[in-house]
C-alpha cells in the first residue's frame, strides 16, 4: 500500500488557527441539532405540516450518520482540506435555505443538505485535529472536540429560546452563516493542502458507497419509525427489513470485490478495532438513553421542573467534557486500554447507581450519578478514538476515525429507540389504575408518544388524585432504561478489557 501523504508541518499560529476553525465547524453542526427544540412550535405554527413535525429533526439525524463514513473515506482519497471547504460551504447553503423555507417540506429537504454538510464537518474535524496536533499530544488536541459538544448542549437550547422570543425562527439558520464563514476562512487559508491518495489515481468505490448508504438508511429509519410511525408488523417494515439485508449482503459483496473498498473487510479482523468501535457503539447507547429519558424521569416519576431537568442534562455533558478533558491532558500514549477500562468501569458504576433511583432520589444525587455516568463516557469515547485509529496505518485515518464517530450514531439511535419501545411497554403496563382517572383524549396522547408527558400544557391537565399514580407508571417505564444502560455498560466494560495493549497494524 502506499504512504500516507501526510500535510507539511504547520507553523504554531497556523496550528491555533486551524483548531479554532475545525472545532468552530463541529460546533455549528452541533448546536443545530439541539437548537431546533425551542423553535419547532413557531416553525410549526408559521409554516403548518404538524405531521411532519419529527422529520425535520429525523431528515437531518439520518443524512448526518450516512454521511459521516462517506466523507471519511474522501477524506483518505482526496485529501482533508477541498472537503471541509466543501461541507462546510454545504451546510452554509443548506443553513439559509432553511432559514427562507416557506413550506414544512422545503425545510426538511434544507435539512437533509444540513445534516450531509454537518456529517462532513463531524468526520473532518477528527481526521483534521489529529493530523495537525503534536507527536504525543494527539490526545488532548481531541478532547477539545469533546468540549465542544459540552458547550453546545448547554448553550444550544438556551440559544434557541432567545432567538425566537426576541427574533425570529429564521435566525437559527441564520446566525450559522457569519460563524460559518469563519470557520470556513480558517480552513481555506491556514489548513495545509494533503494530496490523499499519494502515487496513485484514487478510485472511489460508488457501489460499495451506495449499498452501504441504503442499509444505514434503512436500518436508521426502521428504529426511528419502528412501532411508532410504522408498524412493526407492516408491510412497510417488511421492506424496510429486506432492504437492510439485501444492501448490507450487497455491501459486502462489494467490499470484498472492490480495487479500492470503501472499508476494507481486513479491519474486522483486528480485535482493537472491532473492540474499540464496539465499546463507544455500547457507551453511546447508555449515555443517549440517559441523555432522551432521564428527563421523563425527573419530570414524569419525581414532578421536578424543568430547570431542574436542565441541570441533571448539564451534569451528563459537563461530565462528558470534563471526562475527555481529564483524559487529552493526563494521558501518556500506550496507556489508551487503562483509561478506556478505567472510563467503562466509571460508566458502569454510573449506571448501576441509577438502579437505586425512586420516587424520593434527590436532585443533588442524580446530579451525581449523571457526572459520574458523563466521566465515564468521556474517557471511553476518546481512548477507544485513539486506539482505533492506532489499529490501521495512516492512509486509513479518515475512514477508521469517521466510523468510530459513526458508531457513535449509531449506538445512540438504537438506544434511543430500544428504551423507547421499553419505556412505553413499561409505562402502559402498570398504567391501569391511573387510566381511570384520566381523561381519555390524555390517554390518547400518551399512547401516542410518553413524552407528552413533559408538556406543560398535559401536565396541568392531569387530576391530582392520578398524580400519584402517574409518577409510579413513568418510574415503571423509565427503570428499564435504567436496566439497559446498566447491561450496556457492562457490555462495554468487557469490550475494554478484551483490548490488546499492542497497537496493531493492518494492511
Amino acid at each position: 500500500m502506499p504512504e500516507a501523504a501526510y500535510p507539511p508541518e504547520p507553523s504554531t499560529r497556523e496550528r491555533t488557527f486551524i483548531i479554532w476553525a475545525a472545532l468552530l465547524a463541529l460546533f455549528l453542526g452541533a448546536l443545530d441539532a439541539l437548537i431546533m427544540s425551542a423553535a419547532m412550535p413557531s416553525i410549526v405554527a408559521d409554516l403548518g405540516g404538524l405531521s411532519l413535525y419529527a422529520w425535520v429533526y429525523s431528515a437531518y439525524f439520518l443524512s448526518r450518520a450516512v454521511s459521516l463514513p462517506v466523507f471519511g473515506k474522501l477524506a483518505d482519497l482526496y485529501g482533508t482540506k477541498r472537503l471541509f471547504v466543501l461541507s462546510i460551504s454545504l451546510f452554509l447553503l443548506s443553513s439559509a435555505a432553511a432559514g427562507m423555507a416557506t413550506t414544512m417540506w422545503f425545510l426538511i429537504v434544507c435539512r437533509v443538505f444540513q445534516g450531509i454538510g454537518a456529517g462532513g464537518n463531524f468526520a473532518l474535524v477528527y481526521i483534521v485535529l489529529s493530523q495537525v496536533a503534536l507527536p504525543g499530544k494527539r490526545a488532548k488536541t481531541l478532547s477539545l472536540a469533546s468540549s465542544v459538544w459540552g458547550v453546545s448542549s448547554v448553550l444550544g437550547p438556551t440559544m434557541g429560546g432567545f432567538i425566537v422570543s426576541y427574533f425570529s425562527w429564521r435566525w437559527i439558520f441564520f446566525i450559522n452563516i457569519p460563524l460559518g464563514f469563519l470557520s470556513l476562512a480558517g480552513i481555506a487559508f491556514f489548513l495545509p493542502s494533503w494530496s490523499g491518495s499519494r502515487g496513485r489515481r484514487p478510485r472511489l468505490d460508488l457501489a460499495g458507497v451506495f449499498f452501504f448508504s441504503t442499509c444505514v438508511l434503512a436500518l436508521l429509519v426502521i428504529f426511528i419509525t419502528g412501532g411508532r410511525d410504522i408498524p412493526w408488523t407492516s408491510p412497510t417494515m417488511a421492506a424496510l427489513v429486506a432492504a437492510t439485508v439485501l444492501c448490507g449482503a450487497l455491501f459486502y459483496r462489494c467490499e470484498k470485490r472492490a480495487e479500492d473498498p470503501m472499508i476494507k473487510l481486513g479491519f474486522f479482523g483486528s480485535r482493537n478495532f472491532v473492540l474499540g468501535n464496539g465499546a463507544t457503539f455500547l457507551s453511546s447507547l447508555t449515555i443517549f438513553s440517559f441523555f432522551a429519558y432521564v428527563p421523563l424521569y425527573i419530570q414524569g416519576s419525581l414532578g421536578m421542573s424543568p430547570f431542574r431537568v436542565g441541570l441533571a442534562m448539564v451534569s451528563l455533558s459537563l461530565g462528558w467534557s470534563c471526562g475527555a478533558l481529564f483524559f487529552g491532558r493526563t494521558s501518556s500514549e500506550g496507556w489508551e486500554k487503562l483509561w478506556a477500562i478505567v472510563g467503562a468501569g466509571i460508566l458502569l458504576a454510573g449506571s448501576l447507581s441509577t438502579l437505586t433511583f425512586d420516587l424520593h432520589t434527590s436532585m443533588l444525587q442524580c446530579f451525581i450519578v449523571f457526572l459520574v455516568v458523563g466521566i465515564g463516557m468521556g474517557f471511553v469515547s476518546l481512548s477507544t478514538l485513539i486506539i482505533v485509529q492506532n489499529s490501521v496505518g495512516g492512509e486509513d485515518l479518515g475512514v477508521v476515525t469517521s466510523f468510530h464517530q459513526f458508531g457513535r450514531s449509531l449506538g445512540g439511535t438504537m438506544g434511543v429507540a430500544i428504551c423507547g419501545g421499553l419505556v412505553t411497554a413499561g409505562l402502559f403496563g402498570s398504567l391501569s389504575k391511573a387510566q381511570e382517572l384520566l381523561p381519555e383524549n390524555l390517554v390518547h396522547q400518551l399512547r401516542q408518544s410518553a413524552e407528552n408527558l413533559l408538556r406543560p400544557e398535559f401536565q396541568s391537565q392531569i387530576p391530582q388524585e392520578a398524580v400519584e399514580s402517574m409518577h409510579l407508571s413513568v418510574f415503571a417505564g423509565v427503570y428499564s432504561v435504567f436496566l439497559v444502560a446498566s447491561l450496556s455498560s457492562l457490555c462495554c466494560l468487557l469490550c475494554c478489557l478484551a483490548l490488546k495493549t499492542k497497537k496493531e497494524k493492518i494492511s
